[in-house]
């Protein structure tokens, strides 16, 4: 007699941007969020790298293609255009290579992505995709184009209007909620009527709370304690309610992009390339990186990502081949010893080749700084000193990241986000590119 034939297998995954692992723990702890503590009780939960630098571009990026930024090519939300120094965003059209859900298209297999930074504008696939930040146009951040009724009937939000928190905090909460709950719709409707193989969901808006409202969550008496840990139960109950609609037969995996803390000090490195004689504009103060003069021997993109100004790659550039190692050496040492109010915001210095292979390996940083916990590197040009504040609270990590899969893992020392492109397309049983940097949590080391 024949059998009944097994059904495909699929996986889910539900992102998170900006969760730390050590808070999602704390808040199952403390009973914030019952249905995640109960649903970490069916598989492995850990925390996890992310790509450096530690921005949400380059993380997602790495996450749907499996590859370090050397092979995808994306190392920040703005590269800077040689010829002109004009910045310029980044976004889907800078990847080009293989994502997922493209391999998976290939094989005839349908996917849903919604909500993922760096895939604007939108591009074929065999599914559904609606990007996330950046997008800027719906219809162009939408495909098929026959959903954009549907999602104009909603009042869809590509991404939370954070201007509003310059004016009130109750309006930018009220933007908060609002995102969320259009977001949560969207998500949970496509995934209960498209078909699909590969489901990605991903939550933004807990980044940006992040951002402004960290200080909440560190200080119980703040004004908005109370509100963050409610924001949170609402995320619990949406990741519940797909996990009881997709069951246990599907890989079902939780994760984050990177890692979050509060600020102390944000770090102007732009500012201090300028004062020690790296850098040198046309006019002071300069409005923006096209001030950047011939003078200048390196700078800085960004979060952290210091480039040397090198001949015959800008068109301003002056510093040859010859010098720039001994150039990258010296700022390497000079940021190291950087003491601002008797701390070192620098934890470590990575050379460019140390962290990157790959096709586009001559357009990274000759430098990337990985900052101690609560020192927020920026790369603005406009700054008079070397460190200050603003209104945000919250910073990136290069770890803490969440990783939840409902599924025994294979024991390594930790995961990292490049692992888990492999782990999904070796469950849906695509066979692995060669090329891919991370490998398969599912199978031993």
């Amino acid at each position: 007699m024949g059998g009944t034939a097994a059904a495909p297998s699929k996986a889910v995954v539900v992102g998170l941007d900006g969760v730390p692992y050590t808070l999602l723990r704390r808040f199952c702890d403390e009973g914030v969020m019952p249905f995640v503590r109960d649903i970490l009780r069916e598989g492995t939960v850990a925390p996890m790298d992310t790509a450096l630098p530690e921005i949400s571009s380059t993380a997602w990026t790495s996450f749907m293609t499996g590859l370090n930024p050397g092979k995808h090519g994306v190392y920040g939300f703005m590269a800077l255009e040689p010829k002109t120094y004009k910045l310029q965003f980044t976004n889907f059209n800078s990847v080009r290579v293989a994502t997922i859900w493209d391999l998976l298209s290939r094989q005839g297999q349908r996917s849903v992505v919604l909500n993922i930074p760096t895939t604007y504008p939108a591009r074929d696939l065999l599914g559904v995709l609606v990007s996330g930040f950046v997008a800027i146009e719906l219809k162009r951040a939408t495909y098929p184009a026959s959903l954009v009724p549907y999602l104009e009937e909603v009042g869809y939000k590509l991404d939370v209007d954070t201007t509003t928190f310059k004016h009130s905090t109750d309006a930018f909460v009220d933007e908060l909620w609002d995102a969320l709950a259009k977001r949560e719709e969207v998500l949970f409707r496509l995934l209960t009527t498209e078909e699909w193989r590969l489901y990605i969901g991903v939550i933004t808006e807990t980044d940006r709370l992040h951002h402004y409202l960290w200080a909440a969550i560190e200080d119980e008496a703040h004004p908005y304690h109370s509100f963050f840990k409610d924001y949170y139960r609402k995320v619990d109950q949406f990741i519940g309610r797909v996990w009881e609609k997709v069951g246990r037969d599907a890989l079902f995996m939780i994760m984050s992009d990177h890692g979050f803390c509060g600020i102390r000090k944000e770090i102007y490195l732009n500012r201090w390339l300028q004062e020690q004689g790296y850098l040198d504009f046309v006019e002071n103060p300069p409005k923006s990186h096209q001030d950047i003069s011939e003078k200048t021997r390196a700078f800085n993109m960004d979060p952290a990502r210091i480039h040397v100004h090198r001949k015959g790659i800008y068109s301003r550039g002056g510093v040859g081949e010859g010098d720039c190692r001994g150039l990258i050496d010296e700022i390497a040492q000079g940021l190291l010893e950087l003491s601002i109010d008797g701390d070192k915001p620098i934890e470590r210095v990575f050379r460019g080749e140390e962290l990157y292979t790959g096709y586009y390996v001559k357009q990274a940083p000759d430098l990337v700084l990985l900052p101690r916990r609560g020192f927020d590197l920026k790369g603005t040009i406009t700054q008079q000193t070397i460190a200050g504040r603003s209104s945000l609270t919250g910073m990136h990590t290069h770890d803490d990241a969440v990783l939840f899969v409902n599924r025994p893992v294979a024991k390594r020392e930790k995961a990292h986000i490049v692992d888990l492109a492999p782990t999904l397309l070796s469950h849906l049983g695509v066979a692995l590119p060669p090329e891919l940097d991370g490998v398969s949590l599912l199978e031993g080391p």
